[in-house]
């Protein structure tokens, strides 16, 4: 893929082919949960017709040239008994599960630097790819820090060092960066972009470690300053113009970092939570916002879950479990049954994975198909396990997987170069644009199974009625498939490393 070498990729209007359009679609929104505003009972009628139904596939693949292109359209016929020889993947759209409430990223302070040392042209065209659920892959959902974390140029606060009672908070900080880049993205958006945000450290003097970085824990004396804090970055967004739909509460709270972190045992964080958080948040007219636990990995989701949930006076605090995808530095095995564990024990309580990335950045490793199929990999098995989110980390960084203050660089799914001003779309791009474009917020998740280890599926049924059916081949090879949907059945070639959308709807008459 020569191209990928060739950093001003969007300078000429071929490059938009990639981006091809979708059927418009509802998103729905409000202050708090949106899916308090999404109508669950049934986003299609029981009987879908498939032969009414036009189905129109799209692709991307590695070592070619296929970038959420349009590849073909589905022809329906009555089906016969699958054999197994054959791979298939059947869809039940009867069957009906989660809502989605969105796909995204981090709007890091990285992303903000990256973005302003742009080309004009190119700043467009990165807001259009992105958000622009048309011409782009249509994001729908954003993270936001609160003051600094590894991938920002330096440490940094909103309040004076030793200032308690928070007198000197303000967020000018952000304001040269961090605020115009939330806000042109929110535009893009079309002025709505469903917005949490995380801290990684308080402040150094309410620390144990006296220093943001290596860990640390937060002092009991500083509990109700830290959640003050919180409320004042709320409000300060908000004043903004960036409404603050939710929060997690501590960035991988179980990690020494060389970077800014904070220590919570699962104790700790319940009870920061509840007697803390939750009241003050409640007490500042906040209650609507949504908190999101644990925040790290899914090894130990399980066990944070459960020590937070199963104290009422905490659990009534808490929207959701996030997670991230790093366990697998342990043995290379991602952990992705620990959601549907937790899901299936706390089904009032929302899965949301809050960040995950390719570590290491390497620019000649930047075409290798482990990097975008890391990213199928996990959107497909964590949906198909109850997510109702998913937020990837960075949403932009330069040429060198930066900025970032302590040397922690990474991979993104577009890299702006910041030397000629140009960007590069990575295969990770068009993966997550394979979820985000097809898949709405409102969109709920139906029945897809394979028959195949090679092929791996999920599908949603939008609330227009359409049917997004995502199918992501691992194997060295072309696969032959069958979607399969009551009694029809269609044939579809995917080739080797490859991921494909297919999206079926109503025929207009």
């Amino acid at each position: 893929m020569g191209h990928l070498k060739i950093w001003n990729v969007l300078s000429s209007a071929t490059a938009l082919l990639i981006l091809p359009l979708l059927l418009a679609n509802c998103t729905t929104k409000g202050k708090g949960n949106p899916e308090d505003k999404i109508i669950v009972t049934s986003n299609t009628p029981k009987n879908v017709h498939v032969k009414k139904m036009k189905g129109v596939i799209y692709t991307t693949a590695h070592k070619t040239q296929l970038k959420l292109s349009k590849t073909g359209e589905l022809d329906f016929i009555k089906k016969k008994q699958p054999l197994e020889t054959e791979i298939d993947i059947f869809v039940n759209p009867n069957k009906q599960f989660q809502s989605l409430v969105g796909i995204g990223a981090a709007l890091t302070d990285a992303a903000a630097e990256t973005f302003y040392k742009l080309s004009k042209d190119n700043q467009e065209k990165f807001l259009e790819a992105y958000f622009d659920k048309d011409k782009g892959i249509g994001y729908t959902l954003g993270r936001t820090i609160i003051h600094s974390c590894d991938f920002s140029s330096g440490s940094y606060t909103y309040v004076e060092e030793g200032d308690t009672e928070l007198n000197t908070f303000n967020i000018d900080h952000d304001r040269k960066y961090r605020l115009p880049f939330t806000k042109k993205a929110i535009t893009a958006a079309g002025g709505t972009l469903t917005m949490y945000a995380s801290p990684w450290s308080p402040p150094a003097f309410m620390k144990t470690n006296n220093n943001m970085l290596q860990g640390g824990k937060l002092k009991p004396e500083f509990y109700q300053s830290w959640a003050n804090y919180y409320v004042k970055f709320i409000e300060a967004y908000e004043a903004e113009g960036i409404p603050i739909w939710g929060l997690t509460i501590q960035n991988e709270p179980m990690a020494v970092q060389r970077w800014e972190s904070c220590i919570y045992t699962a104790e700790e964080e319940r009870d920061f939570l509840k007697n803390y958080l939750g009241p003050t948040l409640e007490k500042a007219t906040m209650g609507d916002k949504n908190i999101i636990v644990w925040d790290h990995n899914r090894d130990l989701l399980f066990q944070r879950a459960s020590i937070i949930l199963d104290d009422p006076d905490a659990a009534k605090y808490v929207w959701g479990t996030g997670f991230h995808w790093y366990e697998d530095w342990k043995d290379g095995i991602p952990m992705f049954d620990n959601v549907q564990r937790v899901h299936e024990a706390y089904p009032d309580k929302n899965p949301i994975f809050t960040e995950g990335c390719n570590e290491a950045f390497d620019f000649d490793k930047i075409e290798e198909p482990r990097l975008a199929e890391r990213y199928g990999r996990a959107m497909i098995n964590d949906f198909n396990n109850g997510t109702v989110a998913w937020t990837d980390w960075n949403i932009l960084l330069d040429e060198t997987g930066g900025p970032n203050h302590v040397g922690n660089l990474c991979f993104a799914p577009v890299h702006g170069n910041t030397k000629t001003g140009d960007l590069l779309f990575t295969n990770s791009y068009y993966y997550i644009g394979h979820f985000s474009k097809f898949i709405r917020p409102g969109a709920k998740r139906i029945s897809s199974v394979s028959s195949s280890n090679s092929l791996l599926s999920t599908a949603f049924i939008n609330k227009d009625g359409s049917i997004a059916i995502v199918a992501m081949n691992q194997s060295d090879k072309t696969l032959q498939y069958s979607i399969t949907i009551a009694e029809n059945k269609a044939d579809i070639d995917l080739p080797a490393h490859g991921i494909q959308t297919i999206l079926l709807s109503e025929e207009k008459t």
